[in-house]
């Protein structure tokens, strides 16, 4: 009996272990087979819509970096001569507030050695201690404006500032929660509004919801190729009127410049007519923002 136990408990941990990795594995079937396992949500008729929708938003954040450039025959004042290019500059641009525009700066020094000709008449640096000629200082400033309605009056600030080059002016989006939310919510709605069109057109009514899938991957599942095999959604649905307050207040000041800051202590910042004369049109570009959304109904 003791002996008929044991077998029992043995067999019964064997096709336990053997049965483990059948129930972990993903997915049920191969693509290809003959016939594919329907998730459990497909035993009663169901419809499945994606929801997907879109928003064009103004840029709201700008980027742009210039370098100043000395060379002196010390270390210390090659650093010092562009510090104090670069010093006046930033201290301009920090007036308007960390919160508009984020102000970062660097200087670098490396060495310039005389030269001389090789017995091929080839121009060489001569790599010695003791035959550095000059030292050369780059000081880099790299500034993220925060309030695009300052971008025009930053670049004209850095161009008025005489530096050896700047870069070009780049854009980016950088949506905040509440954004994000409301497209969230607006995906829901689009996903609602397809499966109740699709229902109507096909002669049924919608029944109550049997999933809800913000990351829209439950209505990508492709049964009849065997799934998970994924199949491309609809074009997505425009909510130009859905976008919050905040980006419509953006878009309506129309990018008025604010007054200037107050000019640093001890000078050597652009005046007013050297910016205004370097000013530029400096539109941000629209950058679209999407989201999308699954929702299974049963279908009545």
């Amino acid at each position: 009996m003791r002996a008929s136990l044991t077998r029992s408990l043995t067999l019964g941990l064997l096709a336990a272990a053997v049965a483990a990795p059948a129930l972990a594995q993903t997915p049920p079937a191969t693509i290809g087979d003959r016939y594919i396992p329907a998730p459990w949500w497909m035993r009663d008729p169901v419809i499945a819509s994606v929801g997907n929708v879109q928003v064009e938003l103004q840029a709201n954040r700008a980027f742009v970096s210039a370098s100043f450039q000395s060379v002196e025959r010390s270390v210390n004042d090659a650093s010092r001569a562009a510090a104090d290019q670069v010093r006046a500059l930033s201290q301009a641009l920090a007036g308007y507030g960390a919160d508009k525009v984020r102000v970062e700066t660097s200087v670098t020094t490396r060495p310039i050695y005389d030269q001389y000709r090789d017995g091929d008449g080839v121009i060489r640096d001569n790599t010695r201690a003791d035959r550095i000629a000059r030292y050369q200082a780059d000081a880099a400033v790299r500034v993220t404006v925060r309030d695009v309605a300052l971008i025009e009056r930053v670049y004209a600030t850095i161009v008025a500032s005489r530096p050896t080059s700047i870069g070009q002016v780049s854009f980016s989006l950088d949506p905040e929660n509440s954004w994000k939310a409301n497209l969230a919510a607006e995906a829901m709605k689009d996903a609602r509004r397809r499966a109740e069109a699709a229902a109507a057109n096909a002669g049924a009514t919608l029944g109550r919801v049997r999933i809800i899938d913000p990351s829209g991957r439950v209505c990508q599942t492709d049964v009849l190729a065997g799934w998970p095999s994924y199949a491309a959604s609809g074009p997505a649905t425009s909510v130009d009127e859905v976008v919050v307050t905040g980006a419509k207040a953006m878009e309506r000041a129309n990018f008025a410049p604010p007054p200037p800051p107050a000019a640093p202590a001890g000078g050597g910042a652009p005046s007013e007519d050297q910016i205004e004369a370097a000013r530029l049109a400096l539109q941000p570009p629209l950058q679209t923002l999407t989201d999308s959304a699954c929702i299974i109904y049963s279908l009545n």
